[in-house]
C-alpha cells in the first residue's frame, strides 16, 4: 500500500498540482494586497473618501454604526455590499491575470511549435534546422 501511495504522490501531475496550489496561495496574497492597498483606496477616493470594505446597510438592529465590524459586533443584521465588491474586484483581477498568463504561455508554445517540423519519413518531430531525423536517421533538408 505504501508503494502505491509513493507512486501516486510522486507522479508528475500530483507534484505539479502541489506546486500550483502553493503558488496560487502566494498569488492570492499578492492579489489581496493589490486590491486592498491600491485599488480600494482609488475607488474610495473616487467615492469621496469612503472605505469600500466598510460600505453596508443595516437591515435589522438599527443604529448608527461607524463600521461594518462595529455593526456586526453589536449583533445587527447587515448587508455588507462593500465586502462583496472587494471579492468581485479580487475575482476580476485574478481572472485578468490568469488570462494574461495563459495568453503568454500559448504564445510561447506557438513559438516552440514553429521551431519544429515532422519528419516526412517517420513523422517524428525534428528541429527545422536538423539535417537528419534522430528517430529514423533519414537525411532531411534544413529549413531556414
Amino acid at each position: 500500500m505504501f508503494k502505491e501511495f509513493k507512486e501516486f504522490a510522486l507522479k508528475g501531475n500530483v507534484m505539479d498540482l502541489a506546486v500550483a496550489v502553493v503558488i496560487g496561495a502566494a498569488f492570492a496574497g499578492i492579489v489581496k494586497s493589490f486590491v486592498d492597498d491600491l485599488i480600494n483606496p482609488l475607488v474610495g477616493l473616487a467615492l469621496g473618501g469612503a472605505d469600500l470594505s466598510n460600505l453596508f446597510i443595516v437591515l435589522r438592529g438599527g443604529g448608527n454604526y461607524e463600521s461594518l465590524a462595529a455593526a456586526r459586533a453589536a449583533g445587527a443584521a447587515v448587508f455588507g455590499y462593500g465586502a462583496f465588491l472587494n471579492a468581485v474586484f479580487n475575482f476580476l483581477i485574478v481572472a485578468v491575470a490568469l488570462f494574461l498568463a495563459v495568453k503568454v504561455i500559448n504564445r510561447l508554445r506557438k513559438a516552440e511549435e514553429s521551431m519544429t517540423r515532422a519528419c516526412p519519413h517517420c513523422t517524428t518531430e525534428v528541429a527545422k534546422t536538423a539535417d537528419r531525423c534522430p528517430a529514423c536517421t533519414s537525411e532531411l533538408v534544413p529549413e531556414a
